[in-house]
């Protein structure tokens, strides 16, 4: 099929893929004449990409059309629709035609459903920072592409250590595959431990430090990860993460369920053994303070998102959640 769709916020991960697919499409020799990419302010970017895709490669290989972060699934004037109908039936096996965009595909409209009848559609989503099976899962992925055996324990701290940033995962494995070429055999627990830069588990910290109200180690590890340059985003998003599966943990334990594969189901933790410990973190903790707290990260998440100065907003909100465990968090 010559033409494709990608969309999805991993945009690391996207971009391997079109420069896979690039690779794949283009011949080296004659890659500057069959090669275009349209971005979305151009005028009449849409058409320039049709016409493009209809027009014969030069040379040997194949031409590739990239239409850029474009918002055809999102809002396809009646004209364009038009061309899109007449075009995509018609694309020779000559081109390839690509569409990128961040957000979503509106499966409502004409213009999505046809690109759905007629292209190859990836999803490169960011997986959420709770979701520590898939966050496995895609260790597990991209360490049998780079090409390194990990240990089921080392499976799990890098997934832990990394959490859901796809280019720190390529970087860190890379460096973990120079090292078992060094060494030979599975790279264990210990390697990652001495190797890789632990970010997530900083923020991992940083929730267990806001849960026991030590105000003192929270702001600690809140200016370490800034030092480190750890994305605030990023933070909020583990701390979100880990406070929702508490807040789950917890509730279940409240209603009376004793099951611990039904508290894992409910909280969406992927081993029902850990379940145990999680009883335990939460144990002193009251119900009240972990529901109050996703307001705080709430409030956290959308002051950043509307231009607070980053480590001041963080660092008043981590005092805030600290102060809230010390008031109702603790029976």
């Amino acid at each position: 099929m010559p033409v494709f769709l990608f969309w999805g916020e991993d945009d690391y991960s996207m971009q391997r893929a079109i420069a896979d697919l690039r690779d794949r499409t283009l011949d080296p020799n004659w890659a500057s004449f069959n090669y275009e990419k349209i971005p979305p302010d151009q005028d009449d970017a849409v058409i320039q990409a049709l016409n493009q895709a209809m027009t014969p490669p030069f040379g040997m290989g194949q031409r590739l059309v990239w239409l850029a972060n474009t918002t055809l699934c999102q809002r396809c004037p009646e004209d364009l629709l038009a061309e899109l109908e007449r075009t995509l039936p018609a694309i020779p096996e000559e081109t390839v035609l690509l569409f990128t965009m961040a957000g979503k595909p509106d499966g409502r409209i004409r213009s999505t459903k046809l690109l759905q009848k007629h292209a190859e559609i990836r999803e490169f989503g960011s997986i959420p920072p709770w979701k520590t099976d898939l966050l496995e899962k895609r260790v597990k992925q991209v360490a049998q592409e780079v090409g390194v055996k990990l240990s089921p324990k080392a499976v799990t701290l890098l997934a832990e250590s990394v959490g859901n940033d796809t280019r720190q995962l390529y970087t860190e494995l890379e460096k973990l595959l120079l090292f078992a070429e060094s060494q030979g055999g599975t790279v264990d627990e210990a390697a990652v431990l001495a190797l890789v830069t632990a970010t997530t588990q900083n923020s991992l910290q940083l929730a267990e430090a806001i849960l026991r109200g030590d105000t003192g180690r929270a702001i600690a590890l809140v200016s370490d990860l800034f030092n480190r340059n750890e994305p605030a985003l990023r933070i909020v998003a583990t701390l979100v993460g880990r406070f929702r599966t508490w807040l789950w943990v917890k509730l279940m334990v409240e209603s009376g369920e004793r099951d611990e594969k039904a508290i894992a189901k409910a909280a969406e933790v992927r081993n029902p053994k850990r379940i145990y410990f999680l009883q335990k973190e939460v144990r002193p903790v009251s119900l009240q303070g972990l529901r109050e707290s996703l307001q705080v990260l709430l409030e956290l998440e959308m002051g950043l998102k509307q231009g607070a100065n980053e480590r001041i907003w963080m660092q008043s909100k981590v005092i805030a959640l600290c102060q809230l465990f010390s008031r109702t968090g603790i029976r």
